[in-house]
Formats: structure tokens, C-alpha cells, sequence
């Protein structure tokens, strides 16, 4: 897992990619900063939070579309089943290579709060609430988007169906109003990631909602792997 880990951030860095993902994030996080707390003179960041819901639903699929599918393109994925590692440590490398680049991301948010303790009272836990469920739900996305990019060889449809899925997550909610049947209601309701990442945004940390950014992230990386092993056998 180490060797695949090292390998993907070097990746990441020696493109455009790492640069571009990292810098976008620090741009809207540094707008919305300005924008809701440094302008209006507030230490509530909740604003700031809630509005980096959608960037990061936007943003997740462009740093995941090359992790499978761009080794599965070039061929490179059968010389990974000849070497000594597991398909397991192959989708856990690549998986936390992108976290690691997505912590760093949000870390401006961090810097943030820093910035605020200056001028006001900033409420700690609230901040470390809030930076835990960003955390949880980046770690979840790019589990699912890392799903989808083992089922192509085209970074392009690997994003677009990243997109596409965020976009539902997105919607969820929408889905509830506009269902008959009671069944489909509770299932969009209990798949709400947006309802999971709201309380969050307040400084509360719901039990219920880490398992299901958790069981999320273990479920898509379970069947990333099961896709490997398919390919490798079939």
C-alpha cells in the first residue's frame, strides 16, 4: 500500500492536477471567508462550511477520475496484479493518496479559524465539527468516485459519472417531495449526504452520521476492490 500511496502523490504533483485541485479549493474557501466572516466582522463559519458542500461535490470527481482508470488505459493494472500486493492495498493506496491531497485542500479552513482567533472568540469544537465533516464528507466521495473510475478507461467518463452520481447525492432530498411511494421516501431520506453533512456545520457531531459516512467509505472501496479482483480473474 505504501509503495502505491508514495507513487500517487508523486502523480499528483508532477501534474497540473494536485496544483489545480488544491489551489481551486483555497480560492472558494478564501472567497467564502472573506465574503461571511472578515467582511461582516463574524467568527461563525458556519456559512463557509455549508457553502463548500457543493465545491466539494464538484471538485472530488476531477481529483479521483485518473486513480483506476487512467492504470487501466495505459495497461498498467495488469503489471500491479504481478507484483507483490493486494488488490486491497492497490485501492487503499490509491485511496488515501487522494484523501491526503483533499486534507490539504480544506486545510485553508483551518487557517481560517487561525485568522478569526485574532479578532473574536472562536468557538474550537464548533471549528473542529465542522473541519471533521468536511473530512468525512470528501473521504466518502472520493470512495464512490473511486468506485466509478475502476469501471472505465476514460478519465473524461469517469468524471462525468462522478458528476452525475454527486449530482443525485446532491438532489436527494429533492426526491422526497416529488416520490408517492413511502418506501422511496425513507430511501432518499436515509441516503441524504446532504442531511448527514448539515448538522455538522453546526458543531454537532451526530453519531448516526459517521457510521454513514464510514460504512459509505468501507461499502465503495469493498466493491472497488471486488471490481479488480473480477478483472484480474475475468
Amino acid at each position: 500500500m505504501w509503495s502505491i500511496l508514495k507513487r500517487e502523490i508523486r502523480a499528483y504533483f508532477h501534474s497540473p492536477l494536485g496544483y489545480v485541485f488544491i489551489g481551486t479549493m483555497s480560492v472558494f474557501a478564501g472567497y467564502y471567508f472573506y465574503s461571511y466572516n472578515l467582511s461582516v466582522n463574524t467568527t461563525d463559519m458556519e456559512t463557509l462550511f455549508s457553502l463548500l458542500f457543493p465545491v466539494i461535490m464538484f471538485m472530488v470527481p476531477v481529483l479521483t477520475m485518473r486513480l483506476l482508470s487512467e492504470d487501466k488505459r495505459l495497461k498498467i493494472d495488469q503489471q500491479l496484479f504481478t507484483l507483490p500486493l493486494t488488490k486491497t492495498g492497490v485501492v487503499l493506496g490509491k485511496y488515501f493518496s487522494a484523501v491526503l491531497i483533499y486534507t490539504i485542500a480544506i486545510s485553508f479552513t483551518m487557517v481560517a479559524a487561525v485568522v478569526m482567533s485574532f479578532f473574536g472568540n472562536v468557538v474550537w469544537t464548533e471549528v473542529i465539527g465542522n473541519f471533521l465533516g468536511l473530512f468525512l464528507l470528501g473521504s466518502t466521495l472520493i470512495a464512490i468516485c473511486l468506485f466509478v473510475s475502476s469501471l472505465t478507461e476514460s478519465q473524461v467518463v469517469a468524471a462525468v459519472l462522478g458528476y452525475v452520481i454527486s449530482m443525485f447525492l446532491m438532489l436527494t432530498d429533492a426526491f422526497v417531495y416529488i416520490v408517492n411511494s413511502d418506501v422511496l421516501k425513507l430511501l432518499f431520506y436515509g441516503a441524504s449526504i446532504r442531511k448527514r453533512y448539515m448538522p455538522f456545520t453546526f458543531g454537532v457531531l451526530e453519531f448516526s452520521g459517521i457510521v454513514f459516512f464510514i460504512s459509505t467509505t468501507v461499502l465503495f472501496l469493498s466493491l472497488t476492490v471486488a471490481v479488480l479482483d473480477r478483472k484480474r480473474w475475468g
